[in-house]
């Protein structure tokens, strides 16, 4: 499980962390972010699993995140004083935690984050947003920008978006790519997952562009993308995300 951290004090941050992993090993603490403006600048580019969140950041209440940019990860809410648990649960919170924080109580909110994910066979971020009463708001289109001149990409004309040394593309049904400003970890998070699917560490691919499949070593899945995928990088789906792309196309 892949964890941001949200909170201000940095003995705070690294006990969080020290118990989140005697609690569970195996959870990967991707950052820790200390502030509004630095938590913001992290969710534009990445995502994760689940965030925990301090309520009283060092540049103000940590609920102005959720009206900054669009936030469909589950949180778990932190802080010393209990008077703004109403206003967290109107928010993405599945627990409210209290300071000091007690073992058994991380312990307990992590395995509600679980039972809430495998009580479920959708898409988790769709839970959430109808647990807020909201419909998903996926990307529309993308604004180009190619020296001065600024062009518009519909979702529609979207074949695929994908990763080129370290850059990350955009390639249209009509075969022409411009760069975009997002990693790939974000796109996820911004697209209609009805309609992209991310296939390996290099691809976000449009069912619609999907030509022709074939059987691949590992139970791994070639694809054969229109317009034509760059000869240096396979359209593998990777084995670890077979089953998941099968049952998507089959949806």
């Amino acid at each position: 499980m892949n964890i941001l951290i949200v909170e201000d004090e940095s003995f705070a941050a690294d006990k969080l962390e020290q118990m989140l992993l005697e609690v569970d090993p195996d959870i990967r603490i991707l950052a820790k972010t200390g502030s509004i403006k630095d938590s913001v600048k992290w969710l534009m580019d990445h995502t994760a699993d689940l965030i925990f969140l301090d309520i009283q950041l060092s540049d103000g209440l940590s609920f102005t995140i959720f009206e900054q940019i669009p936030v469909n990860i589950p949180v778990i809410f932190t802080t010393a004083y209990d008077q703004y648990a109403i206003k967290a649960f109107q928010l993405n919170s599945i627990a409210y935690l209290l300071k000091p924080i007690r073992k058994s109580d991380l312990a307990e909110s992590l395995r509600k984050y679980h039972s809430l994910r495998s009580a479920f066979s959708i898409d988790f971020d769709l839970l959430m947003a109808n647990i807020q009463g909201r419909k998903p708001d996926y990307k529309k289109r993308f604004l180009i920008q190619i020296g001065e001149r600024i062009r518009k990409i519909e979702i529609t004309e979207v074949a695929y978006f994908y990763v080129l040394e370290k850059g990350v593309y955009l390639k249209t049904l009509q075969g022409i790519s411009y760069p975009v400003d997002y990693a790939l970890d974000r796109l996820e998070t911004l697209l209609n997952p009805e309609k992209f699917f991310r296939i390996n560490r290099k691809y976000i691919v449009n069912m619609d562009a999907i030509s022709n499949m074939v059987a691949y070593s590992r139970g791994r899945v070639k694809l054969e993308l229109r317009p034509k995928a760059d000869e240096e990088y396979d359209a593998i789906v990777s084995v670890d995300r077979a089953a998941a792309f099968k049952k998507w196309l089959n949806s």
